[in-house]
């Protein structure tokens, strides 16, 4: 018996789709792996590490400065070793180097312990990241083809949000269990140099690609003034150049792009240095500091994927601007909230639009990116949100000093100015970015 030719065809079992999901995704499904390693660590040490740079002496003005220390670096270090990852082609290596430098940054607070120690410490991680991430993100946009980059960012940020999600539960059990913060320190040393390992042995180096020619490419993300990026594969030299492809960076879309992750990663400075103590002064204990975190990582884990096929489909926009004005929203509503366990519906609101914006912005960086220069693209884009770390990190901490309202105000604005600042840059040409159609083969 035959089924009607215009009838749905049956639903694949769970083993087909696995086994489809694996295939599109196998090549960088190993740096996701890391990735959620390295972010469980890195997740059980941001809620405890204001509170133990103030225990060994740092005042709140200071603290704003340690916590500068490592954006600082990484703002000097990432457009450099993003250019060195595409010139070298040596991008899993630098990613190794970074998380193991990085690793020994994060345990050595347990014993240099003063105020000046904190802020070389800082500096360090801070410059090791600025080796790994530039490596990392231009390995992910030459490792995925164009129509699927929304959704691979989308799955790259879900998997920093699952270690989010578990790094402070686990830090807080560990910490409670052993009776001090040094098991959170370890934790994190311990995880990065894992991921360190895992990203030796599972991620496979990319060939170097040639700068100059690629090939036509009939499933190229574009952009329809004419800025866009086609497949990165080697061709030979009697391959016509990709007249869609973008020739510079200096291009409208990835100014805009630079501009609205500044708004972004101000607001992301701003708490890493008061987020604790805010809720410590409203009462919190750091069972519920350290659940605030994970609550955060929720509606990144689950709403990303989806964010990013929704980008592949049907453009960034939209969700560039909804995404901007619930992180600038939710710094208005913080400070007046009465109880501190009231901030979790608000996080919630805040990580939904952190995970819609995310997507949107990675898709255009990577659109607008010469072939060639991927993690240079990265390395650029990552520093301008450290630019807005840096700014707001000491910001924060001399504006606490007076009011602990005052940098989540002053935060709110800025990503509001931002939002309107790079949507008049971007213009058209952030509209514009072009869904291709999906290529999913179909399952039967």
């Amino acid at each position: 018996m035959t089924r009607p030719i215009d009838a749905a065809p049956p639903p694949a079992p769970p083993s087909a789709r696995l086994t489809g999901w694996l295939a599109r995704w196998g090549n960088i499904l190993p740096l996701l792996v890391a990735e959620f390693i390295v972010w469980i660590g890195f997740g059980a040490l941001l809620p405890i590490m204001p509170l133990y740079f103030t225990q060994h002496g740092v005042d709140v003005r200071l603290l704003g400065v340690v916590i500068a220390a490592w954006p600082i670096a990484r703002l000097v270090g990432e457009p450099i070793f993003g250019w060195i990852a595409d010139r070298s082609g040596r991008r899993v290596l630098l990613m190794v180097v970074g998380l193991v430098v990085s690793a020994v940054a994060l345990g050595l607070p347990l014993i240099l312990t003063s105020p000046l120690e904190f802020v070389l410490l800082r500096a360090l991680a801070g410059l090791a990241t600025a080796v790994y991430d530039p490596a990392a993100r231009g390995y992910l946009t030459d490792a995925t083809p164009p129509e699927r980059r929304g959704e691979a960012f989308g799955l790259y940020g879900s998997a920093q949000m699952g270690g989010l999600l578990f790094g402070p539960a686990i830090g807080g059990l560990g910490a409670a269990a052993f009776g001090g913060f040094a098991f959170v320190f370890i934790l994190g040393a311990l995880t990065t140099l894992v991921a360190a390992v895992a990203v030796a042995l599972r991620v496979r180096e990319d060939p170097v690609v040639p700068r100059g020619r690629v090939a036509p490419a009939h499933d190229a993300t574009e952009f329809h003034s004419g800025a866009g990026v086609g497949r990165r594969h080697p061709v030979d030299e009697t391959s016509e150049p990709d007249p869609a492809a973008p020739t510079t960076l200096l291009s409208r879309p990835f100014i805009a792009a630079i501009v609205l992750n500044l708004g972004g990663y101000f607001a992301g400075g701003t708490y890493e240095v008061i987020w604790s103590l805010f809720l410590k002064s409203k009462g919190a204990g750091l069972d519920l500091i350290g659940l605030t975190f994970a609550m955060f990582a929720v509606p990144v884990l689950l709403i990303s994927p989806f964010a990013g096929r929704l980008v592949d489909r049907r453009g960034g926009y939209a969700l560039i601007v909804i995404g901007s004005l619930a992180i600038a929203t939710a710094a208005f509503i913080y400070p007046e909230l009465p109880d501190p366990i009231l901030v979790i519906p608000v996080i919630w609101c805040e990580a939904a639009g952190v995970a819609v914006l995310t997507p949107a912005l990675f898709t255009i960086v990577a659109a607008a990116s010469p072939r060639g220069l991927s993690s240079t693209a990265q390395g650029i884009f990552g520093a301008s949100g450290t630019v807005g770390t840096i700014v707001a990190s000491i910001l924060a901490g001399y504006l606490a000093s007076f009011d602990i309202r005052y940098p989540f105000w002053v935060g709110g604005f800025a990503m509001y100015s931002f939002l309107v600042l790079g949507l008049v840059i971007g213009g058209r040409t952030i509209r514009s970015v072009a869904p291709r159609p999906r290529l999913d083969p179909v399952v039967t």
